[in-house]
């Protein structure tokens, strides 16, 4: 794609990035105000910017095809495509009090679209880092993530919730966020020592602001209101004969928050003592809750899964992210992830037909 000199005339005032994210364990628990537990992939998105004297907005994508699209200020409104994030971004900034000009700007992502690693949020986190520093605006780092979050849920249309962002804009390589979604109190926690992280996406593209997702989260509610609760974090194991009195699919909805909860607690612990193996049946348990209960899997990473469980490499795997489509996280023995990576990968295009691409490890 063409470079911001070429695209503007002019030089760009500002670079800033943020990173694609994949969660460990904690799905579709942070809308439910529960725990997750992401952490920071090596795949990462750019945004180069420059601001205007007027209220023009320019942006270009090397993911969109053509030179920049262009909006005005306070005349954001939805098109329905990529361009939408970003006048999601400046619309909540505004309604926030912050004063704006125009800018251009140019965005360039590693983060593949639709994988389930947070392309949306890695693009938010990255073009409000850039605008915090082109206009001095006052923005710690959980402010940056709420206001991304904002953006997805109330103008994009997709009502994701805070995790992605925070991971985003608070997440590292060397550590997974194990993330309070109701408190936002967050600690860092170290990746196991002992283990290898892979991430394979599946090729198969999934996207947020369609229906299924924004469906789950509607039934989750509609969960409460039959459980007299405000969010399904209210709800301990100890209360399971309660959700199991609901209709369906409420009761198996309202089941899998409750125990992917009690998973990521006792996940944390297990990263603590170093106990891959329990980690690994976490993982395993949790992407049979996603598929049977959540009903959020797809054939293909079933599949996946299937191959890693057959894997002796392999502790756990797990479908990662909002589901229908996207990748799966897996733990592998220390110094055997690459290999089993590939292995996984090759039978699994072989018996799909699809084009998986492994990205973590990035040199797989």
């Amino acid at each position: 794609m063409t470079d911001f000199p070429a695209l503007f005339g002019r030089p760009s005032a500002v670079t800033a990035d943020a990173p694609g994210r994949v969660n460990l364990i904690g799905e579709h628990t942070d809308y439910n105000g529960g725990f997750v537990l992401p952490t920071a992939i090596p795949q990462r998105t750019r945004v180069e910017l420059a601001p205007r004297d007027d209220d023009t907005v320019r942006v270009a994508s090397t993911a969109a095809p053509g030179g920049a699209a262009t909006y005005a200020l306070g005349g954001e409104n939805p098109g329905h495509t990529w361009l939408d994030y970003v006048q999601g971004i400046t619309r909540a900034l505004r309604n926030d009090g912050h004063s704006l000009r125009g800018f251009d700007a140019r965005i360039d992502s590693a983060v593949p679209l639709g994988s389930g690693l947070s392309s949306s949020a890695a693009l938010s986190v990255s073009l409000l880092r850039a605008l915090r520093t082109a206009f001095g605006l006052s923005l710690d780092d959980v402010r940056i993530a709420q206001l991304g979050q904002r953006s997805e849920n109330e103008f994009v249309g997709a009502q994701v919730g805070i995790m992605d962002p925070m991971a985003a804009s608070l997440a590292d390589e060397g550590t997974a966020l194990f993330l309070d979604a109701r408190s936002l109190h967050f600690e860092r926690v170290p990746l196991p020592a002992g283990a290898d992280l892979i991430v394979l996406n599946s090729g198969v593209a999934h996207d947020h602001a369609k229906g299924d997702y924004n469906t789950r989260r509607a039934e989750c509610e509609r969960a409460c209101a039959l459980l007299g609760v405000k969010q399904l974090r209210d709800v301990e194991a100890a209360d399971l004969p309660r959700v199991e009195v609901l209709p369906e699919p409420l009761r198996r909805r309202a089941r899998h928050v409750v125990t992917e909860d009690e998973r990521v607690i006792r996940a944390v612990a297990a990263m603590k003592a170093g106990d891959l193996r329990l980690l690994g049946e976490l993982f395993y348990a949790s992407h049979a809750s996603m598929r049977d209960d959540y009903e959020v899997s797809v054939p293909e990473i079933d599949l996946i899964v299937e191959l890693a469980v057959a894997d002796g490499d392999v502790y756990g795997a797990r479908l990662t992210g909002g589901g229908f489509g996207g990748s799966v996280v897996m733990l592998a023995k220390k110094g055997a992830g690459t290999a089993a990576a590939r292995r996984i990968a090759a039978t699994y295009a072989e018996r799909s037909g699809r084009a998986p691409r492994v990205l973590v490890p990035a040199e797989a």
